[in-house]
């Protein structure tokens, strides 16, 4: 597997100031932070040993309230008026320490395209919030992922699963899993004028987050993007567009959702079309929006457990939140998951015909290979131990550095049409299928990350008449995962 590695900057929120080490006094590090559009005012506070200075020459809209200083504990205040440009705008700050260091402070003000929907913000509650992210993430056993409902176009059974009930949820729990991701649109249901989302709409997924919750499952609650909104390669107004989007419906859906405990977590995205640099960049701007949207709201919000996705959740582009740009900042520490997934290698767990850019894959693992349809067979190079070293890896770039992760999306088809008219080869590679769900739950595992199976319609759960469909899948799964 590719794996990129690029030098550490990490460029790091307004609200949360990194002590420096000892060699480095002061507590403030290269940070972005926003005015509201509207106008209005946010404060920079640090302390330094040294003596300080702004360069003012080249400021226009912004206005500080001073721009030098001692060492000590220093408040500046950024102020604004109304942004009328019809545009995004940003302004650099450089502060000049007389210890020979300088910090860049990166000020946005976005264009009014929506009004704020955190008209009722409450103060933080964290009853019920105590766990971080890295404990809940231990906590989670084996997930399922809700999936081809809640994203569905107009409405939950527009892609023919039927409409969701408590019986549904209740069989997912009592079959081992205690963790379920919902894949959710929103941009679909939201007035395209406003930002509004239909309450209707919110009213219903709450219901659904709630029969979870009603069966103590952990809940990852998205925004999946079927209809691809969130565009990590947008310019200008479409930009500014999908900025004031992602602010805007995660206010709503916060507030909605807010007095959930820390059992419900929140997850940016799906699968977002950034594969590079500038894409990666943008796509961790869009990360900082959904966190301070989310915190604005206040109550249980100020303390939830937070989920973004690297680079169109690849483990292959995840590097990028190492090095540049880096992870979003949270201003609560301890709150934030990666989540990556495995569709890997593509040929075996994507294809279930033949493809332009590759022939299915209908038989992985190393016991498993056919002798008759060798052709069909996954290449050792993406096998066990492939599986292993991945796994590995991200415990040790992540999970060690107080990054958890979890695999939001995993799955296999069934290779049937291919094997028609070969009986033995069609058991094979079903138990070739078994065997590669318990062997990537079980590496994941034990390298600390916890799964969630991909079930659309007849994976594993016959939703028509709610009983399992795959019992050799599922008993496969909750052995990988020590059940």
């Amino acid at each position: 597997m590719k794996r990129i590695l690029i030098a550490c900057s990490i460029f790091m929120a307004f609200s949360c100031h990194k002590t420096a080490t000892t060699t480095s006094p002061i507590t403030l590090s290269n940070i972005t932070d926003t005015i509201p559009e509207n106008g209005g005012t946010v404060a920079l506070t640090f302390t330094s040993n040294a003596v300080w200075t702004i360069d003012t020459s080249s400021l226009g809209w912004l206005h500080l309230s001073q721009a030098s200083g001692n060492s000590g504990s220093t408040t500046i205040n950024l102020s604004a008026a109304g942004n009328t440009t019809g545009t995004s705008r940003s302004q650099l700050l450089t502060i000049n320490f007389t210890n020979d260091q300088s910090r860049r402070v990166t000020v946005i003000q976005l264009p009014p395209i929506f009004p704020s929907y955190n008209t009722s913000p409450i103060a933080a509650d964290p009853s019920g919030m105590s766990s971080t992210a890295a404990q809940l993430v231990a906590d989670m056993k084996l997930g399922w992922n809700l999936g081809n409902s809640l994203e569905a176009p107009g409405g939950e059974t527009g892609w023919g699963n039927p409409v969701i009930t408590q019986a549904l949820i209740d069989l997912v729990k009592s079959s081992g899993f205690n963790a379920i991701r919902i894949p959710c649109a929103w941009n679909g249901h939201a007035n395209q004028s406003t930002g509004a989302i239909d309450t209707a709409w919110l009213s219903r997924v709450k219901q659904v987050v709630q029969y979870c919750v009603n069966d103590g499952m952990y809940i990852l609650l998205n925004d999946h993007v079927n209809d691809g909104w969130l565009d990590c390669t947008a310019t200008g107004a479409k930009l500014d567009t999908i900025k004031a989007k992602q602010r805007a419906y995660w206010e709503q859906i916060a507030t909605e959702m807010r007095d959930f405990d820390e059992h419900l977590m929140f997850a940016s995205a799906n699968e977002p079309n950034a594969t590079d640099l500038p894409s990666s960049t943008l796509l961790e701007n869009y990360h900082q929006i959904f966190i301070n949207a989310v915190r604005s709201t206040g109550g249980k919000n100020a303390y939830r457990t937070l989920v973004i996705q690297a680079p169109s959740t690849s483990v292959n582009l995840a590097d990028y939140f190492i090095g540049v740009p880096g992870m979003p900042v949270d201003p609560i520490p301890n709150k934030l998951v990666l989540e990556v997934h495995w569709y890997s290698p593509p040929n075996f767990a994507i294809l279930s015909a033949d493809a332009s850019w590759g022939n299915e894959w209908c038989f992985w693992g190393a016991n498993y290979h056919s002798q008759d349809m060798p052709a069909r067979n996954a290449t050792a190079n993406t096998e066990e131990s492939f599986i292993d070293s991945t796994w590995s890896y991200m415990k040790s770039r992540f999970v060690k550095n107080n990054i958890p992760v979890l695999i939001g999306e995993m799955g296999v088809p069934r290779h049937n049409a291919t094997l028609t008219g070969n009986p033995a080869d069609s058991i094979l590679s079903l138990n070739s299928r078994s065997h590669f769900f318990r062997y990537v739950t079980q590496s994941a595992r034990n390298n600390g990350i916890p799964l969630f199976l991909w079930d659309a319609y007849y994976d594993l759960i016959d939703r028509q008449n709610n009983v399992i469909y795959d019992q050799q899948a599922l008993d496969s799964l909750r052995a990988g995962a020590g059940l």
